[in-house]
Parts: structure tokens; C-alpha cells; sequence
């Protein structure tokens, strides 16, 4: 008993219309869901458009400055102490101490770890440095390789 060619056009046809109703239902759904989506997408945005006018009209608020109170009859100024004078450079080819530890906590926190600073001095500044040596010392640093010491 086996199925003859009507019985298969039946059978495909039926598979086919099954099919087609279905991605019809489907597209049904969707089309159902994008509206409903838009909907609340649209309502959204304008609470935000609200909520953006508020923050605006804040913001505008916030920038104007207030009037200041007019003074009927001008005041003499105080006359301002002269600035005191800046203190000189210290000239000294020693660093203090108190160089020292700075420079060596900045080191430490730089690292990671403790450091102990062997020497240090002062140096002219960069004007009066002449370009020789200035080179002479980049060349300096550049050679030496630092090895990790545990």
C-alpha cells in the first residue's frame, strides 16, 4: 500500500498553505509588535524632550548672572600694599635635606619600592647649560642599563 502521486500533491500542497499561513501569522505578529514598539518608543522620547526643556531652562537660569547693586555715590579704593618682594633663588650648590626627602619620596612612589639617593647637586639653569653638555649628560644616562635588583 504506498501513497500514489495524487495522495503527494495533497500532502504538499497542504505542507505549502500550512507554511504560508503560518509566516502570514507571523508577519501579522511582527507588524503588531513594531507598532506597539513605535508607540512606546515615541512616548519616551517625548519625555525626554520634556525633560531636556526643563534641564534648558535650568541651565539658562544658572548662566545669568545676577545684578549686581548699584552704588549711589562711588567709593575710594584702598590703596593695596605693595606686593612683597619674591624671595631670591637660592644660589647654593648643595641640595637641603628637605630636597632630598622630597626627591626621594617621589622616587619611592614613581617605583614602587624603597630608594636611597647617594648624591645630588644643582644644576644652572638650562640657559647657562651649554649644549655640549647637555649632550654629554643624555649620552650618559642613555648608557646605563638599570638591572632589576631584588
Amino acid at each position: 500500500m504506498g501513497l500514489g502521486i495524487a495522495d503527494l500533491i495533497v500532502i504538499a500542497f497542504l505542507v505549502g498553505a500550512g507554511c504560508l499561513l503560518c509566516s502570514i501569522g507571523l508577519w501579522a505578529m511582527l507588524r503588531q509588535l513594531l507598532s506597539a514598539r513605535q508607540s512606546e518608543l515615541g512616548s519616551r522620547l517625548d519625555a525626554l524632550a520634556g525633560a531636556l526643556k526643563t534641564l534648558e531652562a535650568k541651565v539658562d537660569d544658572l548662566g545669568k548672572q545676577p545684578e549686581e547693586p548699584k552704588i549711589a555715590a562711588p567709593v575710594a579704593e584702598a590703596q593695596a600694599p605693595a606686593a612683597a618682594p619674591l624671595p631670591a633663588v637660592q644660589s647654593q650648590q648643595e641640595v637641603t635635606p628637605e630636597m632630598l626627602v622630597v626627591i626621594a619620596a617621589a622616587v619611592t612612589a614613581f617605583l614602587g619600592k624603597k630608594v636611597r639617593i647617594r648624591s645630588a647637586k644643582l644644576v644652572r639653569p638650562r640657559e647657562a647649560v651649554s649644549a655640549w653638555s647637555q649632550h654629554g649628560r643624555a649620552q650618559v644616562h642613555s648608557s646605563h642599563n638599570p638591572r632589576a635588583r631584588f
